[in-house]
């Protein structure tokens, strides 16, 4: 998995209040309007991948570039959200952008029996120690973002280190995505690096 998030040399002041002020309504509501009724469909394709790789070891390919492209819309939208990038989102599964760009590898063969592991025991061995580290991420990357706003504000730039850490918050929680989603048998790291 890569998930490149491009770091700006100067990013708009205008547009921070405009997605601060009006955000959630010109960007949130319109796109999790949209991912309500593509998430029911993400689900039902996930539910028959389960059983698909249960039985003969495969993603199917269509599902899982559907899935693919659903995570990188939800890439764009939150890179946007918390200020890592300027302009509007594209909507939907087909839409790109040169600021965020997500790729992950269609595996040939998954494990049938890792499908099962994660099913069963999932949250001890994944959800509860990532879950317990991502807290206090967020917790950091909250605060970053918080003070990324008003450096943006004020100078028009957002620092490299913390505009990296907050990309690697995004890199963690995906990949936990990816491992619980069944799209990789690579489990997690316990890091946001590249």
């Amino acid at each position: 998995m890569q998930l490149t998030v491009v770091r700006q040399d100067l990013y708009s002041r205008g547009e921070l209040l405009l997605r601060t002020i009006f955000g959630a309504i010109y960007i949130g509501v319109p796109h999790f309007f949209l991912w309500i009724f593509v998430g029911i469909w993400s689900a039902i394709l996930g539910f028959v991948a389960f059983w698909a790789i249960l039985f003969t070891g495969r993603y199917p390919q269509s599902m899982f570039d559907f899935q693919v492209k659903l995570l990188n819309w939800h890439q764009r939208v939150f890179a946007t959200m918390h200020n890592l990038i300027d302009g509007y989102p594209a909507f939907g599964l087909n839409g790109t952008s040169d600021k965020v760009t997500l790729v992950v590898e269609y595996p040939e063969r998954l494990s049938r029996g890792l499908v099962l592991v994660r099913l069963f025991f999932g949250i001890f061995y994944v959800t509860i120690p990532h879950g317990f580290c991502l807290f206090f991420r967020m917790i950091a990357t909250g605060f970053l973002v918080f003070l990324a706003w008003w450096v943006v504000l004020f100078t028009g730039s957002y620092p490299a280190t913390w505009h990296e850490f907050n990309v690697g918050t995004m890199r963690w929680i995906l990949r936990f995505g990816l491992y619980n989603g069944l799209l990789t048998d690579t489990y997690p790291p316990f890091s946001g690096r590249p």
